[in-house]
């Protein structure tokens, strides 16, 4: 693993990573070293094929206050191809994070504001605080969430994704799982107690039923119904029943026993 300044990228023995974004003194505030150790940080998770999922999250009080005012302050002064790459830069982070093969889960407490919100909506499954506070903050400085709106807009709806996109409103956990950004939210001092629960849950499943259930999911969209569709799905459960772990997990379910992914989990 790489030597990281703005994140720590942990791996559990159990077969899972922790993507930490750890710019305590920032909240975690995103700047163009974060976003390129970022990308980096997904493509060495991308490319180890050991890992079962992984879980983002925000070192501190806070997820991630969203742009470093620094790194805005910059941003100001370039002309606009210069801008043009950061923005780049920042789409493929987002767009990286959204194809990876393996589950994402967030994990949100205190303030995630503006790109965190990216984030947040890029991972398959996400969980918070009570109360942490979201907002999607950029017109109150003059700017737009132009690159995290694909992705906010699949998490929330179009119609929730204009009102506070165009208002700015904060919002609390509890608003942020009606409207879908989060999946549940917990009292904060339960947090982690609920984040390893949620690991325990997802470590009971196939890797590779994970990994092509994701593939099916993105292939599916948004259910429209085609010729095309229909022998991918019809492919898809086949291919996974002919499959290794397929094949084991049936053999399991019939024989009354737990699958080898289960019996070989490392007991902490």
């Amino acid at each position: 693993m790489n030597d990281f300044n703005t994140l720590e990228l942990i791996t559990d023995s159990r077969g899972f990573a922790t993507l930490w974004l750890s710019r305590e003194a920032k909240n975690n505030a995103f700047n163009a070293e974060m976003i390129r150790e970022l990308i980096i940080a997904l493509d060495q998770v991308q490319g180890d094929p050991s890992l079962r999922f992984l879980v983002v999250r925000g070192r501190g009080k806070h997820f991630s206050a969203g742009a470093d005012l620094a790194w805005m302050q910059q941003s100001a002064e370039l002309d606009y191809h210069t801008n043009l790459d950061d923005a780049r830069e920042l789409a493929e982070l987002m767009y990286n994070l959204s194809k990876l093969k393996i589950p994402t889960l967030a994990v949100v407490q205190g303030a995630a504001y503006g790109g965190a919100l990216g984030l947040i909506s890029c991972c398959d499954m996400a969980i918070g605080a009570d109360d942490a506070q979201f907002c999607l903050s950029e017109v109150r400085i003059g700017l737009a969430p132009a690159v995290i709106s694909p992705f906010v807009v699949q998490a929330i709806g179009e119609r929730a994704a204009r009102r506070y996109a165009l208002t700015a409103e904060r919002f609390g956990g509890q608003r942020a799982r009606e409207i879908g950004l989060l999946a549940e939210s917990y009292p904060v001092e339960t947090l982690d107690q609920h984040v390893d629960q949620w690991v325990a849950n997802l470590l009971q499943n196939s890797p590779a039923a994970m990994r092509a259930s994701k593939d099916l999911l993105r292939e599916v969209g948004h259910g429209a119904l085609t010729p095309a569709l229909r022998r991918y799905c019809e492919n898809a459960i086949a291919r996974i029943r002919v499959s290794a772990e397929g094949q084991e997990g049936l053999r399991a379910f019939l024989q009354k026993r737990a699958p080898s992914w289960q019996a070989q989990e490392p007991r902490s």
